[in-house]
């Protein structure tokens, strides 16, 4: 487990400038001009990653390789999710922190205080893409995984204004209760959790 997840920070390492340039393209390019730009350069950055490392597997026929390996397509797929959840924290914790140097460096921008549920949100819809994007990824894999990813960016770039407002407006009207806040976690939980298995399942019986 720990030599697969080795792998995928290794191949990762060679490309770690577009990592840097996705987290610096975003933060110049919403911190001015997005009042919820917290949101988008975490989860777009993480997103990206996520979605870099997957393109990384096809280009170098890493499942074809791994299955011929003495480990199990559970443990390959397990590691891909644990390296996703790495990703996603080290993306939202690196756009928390831009932005608090952003309000320190820049007072006229007007940033709000963030607080932790910032974090955890954005943390949280990341799961919720990861959850659908892994299935689907490995299933069509290198035949669909250019469709794949289009469509995840069109759809990112369409919904994320819509889902900023509506993020907006829970926490200004205060409209959700401590009992969904309390649900909403667990959702997220379970929906990542059923994809996990459900891609376990999916590749398991994928012909390579």
């Amino acid at each position: 487990m720990l030599n697969l997840l080795r792998k995928d920070f290794i191949a990762l390492k060679s490309s770690l400038w577009t990592i840097i340039l996705y987290l610096a393209v975003f933060s110049f390019t919403f911190i001015p001009n997005a009042e919820m730009s917290i949101y988008f350069v975490g989860i777009y950055t993480a997103f990206g990653a996520i979605i870099l490392t997957t393109m990384i597997d096809i280009k170098n026929h890493n499942h074809q390789f791994l299955i011929t390996l003495p480990i199990n397509r559970k443990q390959i797929v397990q590691a891909k999710y644990i390296t996703a959840i790495l990703y996603t924290i080290l993306a939202v914790v690196a756009s928390y922190g831009i932005h608090w140097l952003a309000k320190l460096a820049f007072p006229q921008l007007d940033k709000p205080d963030y607080s932790l549920w910032v974090i955890l949100i954005s943390i949280g819809i990341v799961l919720v893409l990861i959850a659908v994007y892994m299935p689907l990824f490995y299933t069509l894999s290198k035949k669909g995984a250019g469709i794949i990813n289009a469509i995840f960016l069109i759809a990112l770039i369409v919904l994320a204004q819509p889902a900023a407002k509506l993020i907006q407006i829970i926490n200004e009207q205060d409209v959700v209760s401590t009992q969904t806040w309390l649900l909403v976690p667990a959702g997220v939980l379970l929906l990542f959790i059923a994809s996990y298995f459900l891609t376990i399942s999916l590749f398991t019986r994928k012909d390579l």
